[in-house]
């Protein structure tokens, strides 16, 4: 048996890579694992500054659903973020929350601004016992709780707020990435967020049930390593892993799904680690892959970012 990735997680505000048992080769997985979640569930703690490296083996297969493997181990398109096949994704839309097909749920749950750049604030809820996990899985640089209640009271107000505030409950990732080399300081980020708050707890039509919070802003940049090294501009973002494709780098920032990977060539690569789900990934010796030291070496297809091209080779 082998560790097949499961992805990147938050729990208690820190980046780890969650993996699952899958058939394939003995050993643990990739950078030990930080305890004992379960028999066939391990994570890996990520710590900026540190070398990454690993190489992909076989095929990407899907990663299931619910916390349930895949009962026919389908096939994965390499490109696919979502990581499941057809029938596994149905599954977990049909349970998500998100997908607006749950009624029934007796949490508490929250509505929240987030914010990820200038301009680009969405709304959204999120339960309130996950805290901000939800938050940090999305990449949200900054974000304020706006209130709390009853699953469909939360419901009514997002939409309430996403029309009245003419945002969004949805921004692109590369969007997100685009803009987090030139993040404006924290005052300006926090003073954006309060701003869409005030006008927000302002609003007539809030659903009774639904308890207004007062404004606190929350800041993710040094959570998330988006100073120094890990603030450079980006200049390639990996398009999909291959069998055999290796990936290596100086982590030196994360954020949502994305590692920052510093390069051997002094570039800065984003990982998306849902593309990582999936796949068995194997360890490899930093020194063999990167005698010089640079920091690493990608041979898996990338596109070329640093001034709007698109590079279909390897990187």
């Amino acid at each position: 048996m082998g560790w097949q990735c499961s992805g990147l997680r938050w729990p208690d505000g820190a980046p780890v890579l969650v993996w699952g048992r899958s058939p394939g080769r003995d050993g643990g997985p990739l950078g030990g694992h930080s305890g004992p979640p379960g028999r066939d569930r391990r994570e890996s703690p990520l710590v900026y500054g540190r070398d990454l490296g690993f190489r992909a083996v076989g095929a990407r297969r899907c990663a299931g659903a619910r916390g349930n493997a895949c009962p026919v181990a389908a096939p994965v398109a390499g490109r696919s973020t979502g990581g499941q096949c057809p029938e596994c994704a149905r599954l977990d839309r049909t349970h998500s929350v998100a997908a607006d097909t749950v009624a029934d749920d007796p949490r508490a749950y929250r509505v929240y601004l987030a914010w990820f750049g200038p301009g680009m604030v969405k709304v959204g809820i999120t339960a309130e016992e996950r805290g901000p996990a939800r938050l940090l899985e999305q990449g949200a640089v900054s974000f304020s709780w706006l209130g709390r209640g009853p699953l469909m009271a939360a419901r009514r107000t997002e939409e309430l707020l996403r029309t009245a505030l003419g945002v969004p409950d949805r921004i692109p990732y590369a969007a997100k990435r685009a803009v987090r080399s030139t993040l404006p300081v924290r005052a300006e980020r926090a003073a954006e967020i309060e701003r869409l708050h005030a006008r927000a707890v302002a609003l007539d039509g809030w659903p009774q049930s639904l308890e207004r919070v007062g404004f606190v802003g929350f800041d993710h940049v040094e959570l998330f390593g988006l100073e120094g090294a890990g603030a450079a501009p980006v200049t390639g973002v990996v398009t999909e892993l291959t069998d055999g494709g290796v990936v290596s780098g100086r982590l030196v920032a994360a954020a949502g799904p994305d590692l920052h990977l510093a390069t051997a060539d002094g570039g800065l690569l984003v990982l998306d680690t849902r593309l990582m789900s999936g796949w068995e990934l194997v360890g490899v010796d930093m020194n063999a892959v990167d005698p010089a030291g640079g920091g690493g070496t990608v041979t898996v297809p990338v596109r070329d970012v640093s001034g709007g091209g698109v590079q279909d080779g390897l990187f």
